[in-house]
């Protein structure tokens, strides 16, 4: 899979995650997950799409394990609510 291909399903599991969360349970609880679930799930392609037009290669490592983190972070909220 190439830098595009990629860059077209982060964004498409973004676009999961926020019809996903639109399913969620209402309330001030379910609310906090949900945004945090969403803010992790949009920025995985954001981040990732900004590591391919890192300006070095350490500022490729770090938005790249950004990545990793807010991908993390949205396999541990989604796990969750399933």
């Amino acid at each position: 899979m190439n830098r595009i291909e990629l860059e077209k399903r982060t964004k498409e599991f973004a676009l999961r995650i926020i019809k996903f969360a639109g399913t969620l349970p209402q309330g001030k609880s379910a609310g906090v997950v949900k945004y945090q679930l969403v803010k992790a799930g949009t920025s995985i392609g954001a981040n990732y799409r900004e590591a391919g037009r890192a300006e070095s290669r350490n500022d490729f490592i770090h938005k790249i394990g950004i990545v990793e983190k807010e991908s993390s972070e949205c396999q541990y909220w989604a796990g969750d609510m399933r």
